[in-house]
């Protein structure tokens, strides 16, 4: 199973600068939930801006640049290069940028997605738009805001139809 995993704000904003637009303590317990113990595919940008490796994780990136290597994770070159990297387990898990989002959306069976309840201007990275016309949401849980989190927020979890 192919699921994209995401956080974007109303507009579909992902981030800008290379930096997250908010911090959500929750989403991150959820991701590290999600994510822990399999293969976790991302851009070089994506890899980069997370200062380092997340524990309990084979991270797999995607790049152009034939020269970029890193001791910390399987580098390759094309989404196709790695899937194949990620074959020898049941689920892989993709988890960005933008672009990346963009190319895999076409072969995903799931989208588990947290929808910041928020517009934010400073965006320069958008996750693509679905339809709902080839997915289900099957499960949105609600939390609104308090004192660890600014924005309010749902899990939603979309399955293809």
């Amino acid at each position: 199973m192919i699921t994209l995993v995401a956080a974007a704000g109303e507009k579909n904003e992902l981030g800008g600068n290379n930096e997250m637009l908010w911090h959500l303590s929750d989403d991150f317990k959820r991701f590290k939930k999600i994510t822990t113990d399999h293969f976790i595919i991302m851009g070089r940008k994506t890899f980069e801006s997370l200062g380092k490796p997340l524990p309990n994780r084979v991270h797999i990136v995607i790049t152009r640049d034939r020269n970029y290597c890193n001791e910390d994770a399987l580098v390759v070159h094309s989404l196709g290069e790695a899937l194949e990297k990620a074959a020898s387990t049941k689920d892989v898990f993709i988890i960005g940028g933008g672009e990346i989002f963009k190319q895999s959306l076409g072969l995903a069976d799931k989208i588990e997605l947290t929808r910041v309840h928020g517009t934010f201007e400073e965006a320069d990275t958008f996750f693509p738009e679905f339809s709902k016309d080839k997915w289900n949401l099957v499960s949105e849980e609600k939390h609104e805001k308090d004192a660890k989190h600014k924005y309010s927020f749902t899990y939603e979890t979309w399955i293809r139809k």
